[in-house]
């Protein structure tokens, strides 16, 4: 079994990374048209993404729950590269807040920025977190979701960290409800280049109303994104 994992591991890292090269250098006159030729664009690369994990990896994504549409806050766990893409297809174009390091990135940060995703520079004082606002503000203006990981960082399954104050910052200036999503991808796609097939389990939970205080809807989402962890 771990040799078929690694060769399924070695055969998608070629055909997935070798074809996302040319997809990102495409990105620049994608971009150049607008933002909604762009972020079709990038859900057409969320989707290969997709689809490699299913046929080459043998990894499946079951969803629970119910998924609403518009602008909302989704706060979800992460514990793998995975889920950063394949909620990107789920959700259908949200604004992802995402460290400010991937932005600075040459063309993919400038695509990304293009596409509408939300920098956040934790260093960055008052002065980056005003900007991450405007950001966040512009998204829920076009009726947009936005998708944040309230952990701050991946963690390994079983872990559960705070929330960092973001989460909370984004909360209190938006006013929109928050939609916890606890997921277990960690324990198909480990730290390492080798990943193993099985399901992974996206579970939304339910709405939970804007207005709270911050130490109730912390706590309360930190509850959620972890609901898989005590089942585990």
């Amino acid at each position: 079994m771990t040799v078929l994992a690694a060769l399924r591991s070695l055969i998608f890292m070629i055909v997935f990374y070798t074809a996302t090269v040319p997809i990102v250098l495409l990105t620049v006159p994608v971009a150049a048209l607008g933002r909604q030729p762009i972020r079709r664009y990038v859900l057409g690369w969320v989707t290969f993404h997709s689809w490699c994990c299913r046929w080459i990896l043998g990894i499946r994504t079951r969803t629970e729950g119910e998924v609403p549409a518009g602008p909302v806050l989704f706060a979800a766990k992460h514990q793998a590269m995975y889920e950063t893409l394949e909620l990107v297809r789920i959700l259908d174009e949200p604004a992802v807040v995402m460290k400010r390091q991937l932005a600075d990135i040459p063309v993919f940060g400038w695509a990304t920025r293009r596409y509408g995703c939300i920098a956040i520079d934790r260093s960055g004082g008052a002065t980056a977190l005003r900007a991450m606002m405007r950001d966040a503000d512009a998204a829920v203006a076009e009726q947009r979701p936005i998708l944040i990981f309230p952990e701050g960082t991946r963690v390994s399954p079983g872990a559960q960290p705070p929330l960092q104050p973001g989460f909370t910052g984004l909360y209190r200036r938006l006013g929109l409800p928050v939609v916890p999503v606890a997921l277990d991808s960690g324990n198909v796609w480990p730290r390492g280049w080798i990943k193993q097939s099985g399901t992974v389990t996206m579970r939304f939970g339910t709405p939970i109303p804007a207005g709270l205080p911050r130490k109730e809807v912390e706590q309360t989402v930190h509850d959620a994104i972890n609901a898989l962890e005590a089942v585990a």
